[in-house]
């Protein structure tokens, strides 16, 4: 039985072993830079669509989504963390009616029957300054007990449907695998 040997082989899968070791060197401290800029791309245009959903202003929606958590070291992700309930009617453009507030949740006008911004009679309505902006509506008959209206949109579950988790599809995922591509093309050419 003879044994044949081939150089050839040896030497490059010592290249590839030269280029693997590389890599392996490399990748893991520019992977996290790539993320971190992926995801900067991603937190803007979910700001950006945010905003149109929710018809809130854009500094609203920038202080709600805050600072992300970037990847850094062995962890390679970014987290977007936002906050902020059912949100007032002051942050929706409100505009009083004899019927109630009209405010722009959403982007569209909806009438909030029964609530008022000014006090006094119609139409000589005087701006209270005890009420800083807000929307208000009565919970008894008197008048005596009001409470701010709210209306019914939480940022959190809009950061998750629609347009915003669209776009962030959209953005996230291609470029990330776009990005990782041509990083690891270029370590190993």
């Amino acid at each position: 039985m003879s044994v044949v040997r081939v150089e050839w082989a040896d030497r490059n899968v010592k290249v590839f072993g030269k280029r693997l070791g590389e890599l392996q060197k490399r990748f893991p401290l520019v992977l996290p830079r790539i993320i971190n800029q992926v995801g900067d791309r991603a937190k803007t245009q979910v700001v950006r669509n945010l905003t149109k959903q929710t018809g809130l202003p854009r500094a609203t929606i920038v202080r709600a989504v805050g600072d992300p958590t970037r990847a850094h070291g062995g962890k390679l992700s970014y987290e977007m963390r936002t906050r902020g309930g059912n949100i007032r009617l002051k942050y929706l453009a409100p505009r009083e009616t004899r019927p109630g507030v009209v405010a722009r949740p959403w982007g569209k006008p909806h009438l909030y029957a029964g609530t008022f911004l000014k006090g006094g009679r119609f139409p000589n309505r005087k701006i209270v300054a005890k009420f800083d902006g807000h929307v208000y509506r009565r919970l008894n008959a008197s008048g005596t007990r009001i409470t701010q209206a709210r209306s019914g949109m939480f940022i959190p579950v809009e950061m998750t449907t629609g347009q915003t988790r669209a776009a962030f599809e959209a953005i996230a995922g291609p470029l990330l695998q776009k990005r990782v591509e041509a990083v690891i093309a270029k370590l190993l050419p």
